[in-house]
């Protein structure tokens, strides 16, 4: 029986179109996945704190250092109510813009680690924040805290009213002064009147608000 030639080109394939089938189906490794990048979060979107509320009534013959801590408080344009601040009220005649006062535990810790044993309350703020670096605050932010909100409006001086700490007095207190420069704390005005607990939350807010 004659059996029909393979016409060329048909059947098996040859060794070189082997090789050329190949290589058409070589597995090939994969491309990484893009290059995720991390970028830091902003400001607003990192909430802080009030760690501790520092309240000082007027009584006569004591002075207004250090405040003293309490679970919550109401805040008025005016400041925390049961709190009294004889330069605020006899010097700037009870200035809306020195309502409040505000220290970062951080920066009391960065003290605390230069030798001055100072305590939340001892400088005479109203609240003690954490969570916000010092330097993060500034003129003209505002933050919320619950109902409460507030707008900073300048840095606090130190003053000789500082020398009353026992662990400064009237020796230490110059060489303290320089010490605080630029380190005393931040003064706000009340925007928004509320109540304020230990604990709550402290956010900052878009600047547009402070107009509405």
């Amino acid at each position: 029986m004659n059996v029909p030639a393979t016409p060329a080109g048909e059947g098996k394939p040859g060794r070189n179109q082997t090789r050329l089938l190949f290589r058409s189906v070589r597995w090939r490794k994969p491309a990484p996945p893009p290059r995720q990048i991390n970028r830091p979060v902003p400001a607003r979107d990192v909430p802080g704190k009030i760690r501790q509320i520092n309240v000082k009534p007027q009584v006569k013959g004591e002075h207004g250092l250090p405040k003293m801590p309490v679970a919550s408080a109401f805040v008025t344009g005016a400041g925390i109510e049961g709190d009294f601040n004889v330069y605020r009220h006899e010097e700037r005649q009870d200035d809306p813009d020195q309502a409040l006062l505000l220290m970062p535990i951080e920066k009391i810790r960065e003290l605390n680690s230069e030798g001055w044993p100072i305590k939340p309350g001892d400088l005479g703020e109203n609240f003690t924040t954490s969570g916000i670096p010092y330097e993060a605050f500034s003129i003209g932010k505002v933050y919320a805290s619950g109902r409460v909100r507030l707008q900073i409006t300048k840095a606090c001086d130190p003053c000789d009213n500082l020398f009353l700490l026992p662990y400064v007095g009237g020796s230490r207190g110059p060489g303290f002064l320089k010490v605080m420069l630029g380190r005393r704390g931040w003064y706000a005005r009340v925007l928004a009147e509320g109540r304020v607990k230990t604990g709550d939350r402290l956010t900052e807010e878009s600047a547009e608000s402070a107009r509405v």
